[in-house]
């Protein structure tokens, strides 16, 4: 049977101790712990040794508990004081307390019922009782826990529980646990045969260096067997957190498609931005405080110049030149000016749109966007939208589709894409895109359709735009294989270290 010289040294310590604590083991060996457990688990797996472990909660005294074990407990030091003087007052207690240690003692010692407290000319009084004066020769279960444990140091759980407990002790921090493995190393019948037939110790070269070659050292030595297969510490190599690394793949494939990313300057818009730009009327329910946040202070911005927003503004109460009747009301500017959190991506569609694009051109943005919800598997208060645009002469509702099922299927991984009509104020035709989860079947993760020229004209634009907001998180679940969409910004180290790497 083939050995390494570190199975071989311990095997031959284990002949004469036939068993023994692994620290011990440790010692005589003279290795470090991390090569003699590596020799123990192989000598065990060749069924020359058997490793023993058994785990115990011990207890042990925390820094202010080892104060404590030496000078006594605060109600102590405070009840002798009491019993030589009679009575004291809180500033007496000075004497022997600490100013964190005053604080409590006064419920202590009247909850006990060692002292009566009372209030004489401002001041607070104490005065012993005379249960106090017989507490004094008394050893209370706290009082034996700390000199048992200021005696040994370490004492199984066990123990202290059968005095008082654990939970009590760690409420007044003069204790801690702890839970230890205790093992033991075993020599086994086959094991013991081998050592005494004689085991020779030749120690072993874990590297060929150029000196062994050029001496000719390398045929006297005896080289070290690596098993491939033996099994060691699982490392966790710095990455990126899951899903941050799905984003980054979004915006790479889409930049790799000729897609422009728009630049984000704030999370905050005005609602001139968000829904008046989108032609979205100003009494329209989703602009009520249920379906949108709204900043409590400061709660105004202010409008872009004055020529845009007057084309926003005959959009709405007449339909300016674009052929319809708008939404014939009277706009109000102030309401425009009220400030929120993002509520979605479109907001950033209609910035660009009015700043400057090419056409054609192709637009994207992937951010952070707002709305109040019920927290569940699929929804979140906050999250994240790619929110996109194609601008050109000839676009028709056809090449939006063919765009959004390419990016599901493509880039998120759905199996399974599905359009259904759907209705949004700043498009026509609209479309809702679901997409079906192994788990939670087909979810509903984003809006799509053809800008509407009451939305585009205003701006600028007097060419077909198809656009998008897919809410990504979703589309995640699907990459990630996960069904809680919670788990995104998950603290749970165990998945954040297994999940899978999307490249």
């Amino acid at each position: 049977m083939e050995l390494s010289y570190h199975e071989k040294l311990t095997l031959i310590k284990l002949k004469d101790l036939r068993k023994a604590k692994f620290e011990d083991l440790v010692k005589e060996t003279g290795l470090d712990q991390v090569a003699v457990m590596r020799a123990v688990l192989w000598l065990q797996s060749k069924g020359l040794a058997k490793l023993h472990e058994k785990k115990k909660k011990v207890v042990k005294l925390t820094e202010t508990g080892k104060k404590y074990a030496e000078i006594g407990l605060p109600e102590r030091r405070a009840l002798m004081l009491l019993a030589e003087r009679g009575r004291v007052t809180l500033k007496d207690l000075t004497e022997v307390l600490s100013e964190d240690e005053l604080k409590p003692i006064i419920g202590i010692l009247r909850k006990e019922g060692w002292a009566t407290v009372k209030k004489e000319d401002g001041k607070l009084v104490l005065e012993v009782t005379e249960k106090g004066r017989e507490a004094l020769n008394l050893d209370r279960p706290i009082d034996k826990a700390l000199k048992i444990l200021a005696e040994n140091g370490e004492v199984e759980a066990k123990e202290i529980e059968d005095l008082i407990s654990l939970n009590e002790l760690k409420r007044r921090k003069v204790a801690e646990d702890e839970l230890k493995t205790e093992r033991e190393v075993e020599i086994t019948e086959k094991g013991l045969k081998l050592a005494e037939k004689g085991l020779e110790l030749k120690e072993e070269i874990s590297i060929l260096t150029p000196e062994l070659i050029k001496s000719g050292k390398w045929r006297n030595v005896e080289f070290k067997r690596f098993n491939i297969k033996a099994p060691v510490k699982r490392i966790y190599p710095g990455k990126k957190q899951p899903y941050r690394a799905f984003l980054d793949k979004i915006r790479r494939k889409l930049i790799e498609m000729g897609f422009i990313e728009m630049t984000v300057e704030s999370l905050i818009e005005t609602q001139f931005w968000n829904f008046d730009a989108l032609f979205q009327p100003q009494n329209h329910p989703a602009r009520d405080w249920t379906d949108t946040y709204q900043l409590k202070y400061p709660k105004y911005g202010f409008l872009p110049e004055e020529e845009l927003v007057e084309r926003v503004k005959a959009s709405h109460e007449h339909g300016w030149i674009t052929g319809s009747r708008g939404w014939g009301y009277r706009w109000d500017p102030r309401m425009a000016m009220m400030l929120m959190p993002r509520a979605h991506g479109t907001a950033l569609s209609a910035r660009q749109l009015a700043k400057d694009v090419q056409i054609p051109g192709k637009y994207f943005a992937i951010q952070r966007v707002f709305r109040p919800d019920v927290l569940d598997r699929t929804h979140l208060i906050e999250f994240n939208q790619v929110e996109g645009f194609v601008i050109g002469e000839d676009l028709t509702f056809k090449h939006l589709l063919g765009i959004l099922k390419r990016f599901a299927t493509e880039v998120a991984g759905a199996k399974k894409v599905k359009f259904l009509p759907d209705y949004y104020p700043f498009t026509e035709p609209s479309v809702q895109m679901s997409a079906k989860h192994p788990e939670l079947g087909w979810v509903e993760f984003g809006g799509a359709g053809i800008f509407r020229e009451e939305m585009t004209k205003p701006l600028g634009i007097d060419v077909p735009v198809i656009a998008w907001g897919i809410g990504i998180d979703r589309l995640a679940m699907f990459k990630l294989g996960i069904d809680d969409i919670r788990y995104l910004f998950s603290y749970d180290l165990k998945w954040l270290r297994e999940a899978k790497i999307i490249w």
